[in-house]
């Protein structure tokens, strides 16, 4: 089955995709220039020094019968004319978020509500950032009451695999109204 591991640039998608793959991620990310200047803002990931151009790719065995393909998607709004490719045939989507720059994950909700593609958010708990209740993200992000919230960390395996399980559970839920 597909997930999309969506989110606005510098939240984390190629570390989630990373940290859960049991496979090497396939990777097509290119060393932010000059060029982009003025284009991506890097306000809040000033360190960054990669950025993904068409997508993540990893899988996850859940069980002998069940395989989760993750496609992490590029964040900056030039390549979101890709996230209509990514979508075919994805059950679901992780939209991973920063409190940090929250308002940069309406257009990824809006994608997603659009198309009615049943989604969660997760949100990538960086050191630096304030944080919130996932009560608090869901109302800041004016999501649906049946749309799950959930804090995490990118970066550890478990916290990961706690998210792709409430997507799978949210999905089904929806599945079976």
């Amino acid at each position: 089955m597909k997930v999309m591991v969506a989110g606005h640039f510098g939240v984390g998608k190629t570390t989630m995709v990373s940290s859960i793959s049991e496979i090497s991620l396939l990777r097509t990310e290119e060393t932010l220039t000059d060029a982009g200047l003025g284009i991506d803002d890097l306000a809040g990931v000033e360190q960054k020094r990669t950025t993904t151009v068409a997508m993540d790719f990893g899988r996850i065995t859940i069980s002998e019968d069940l395989v989760l393909y993750l496609f992490g998607t590029p964040g900056q709004e030039r390549f979101s004319f890709l996230w209509d490719d990514l979508v075919l045939g994805a059950i679901g989507a992780v939209v991973l978020a920063d409190t940090r720059r929250l308002k940069e994950s309406f257009p990824c909700v809006d994608f997603f509500e659009a198309r009615t593609t049943p989604f969660m958010v997760a949100v990538n708990c960086f050191a630096d950032g304030k944080t919130y209740t996932p009560q608090d993200v869901q109302l800041a992000l004016n999501l649906d009451p049946e749309v799950p919230v959930m804090l995490c960390d990118a970066r550890d395996r478990l916290s990961v695999k706690a998210v792709l399980i409430t997507l799978l559970q949210h999905v089904i839920q929806r599945q079976r109204q």
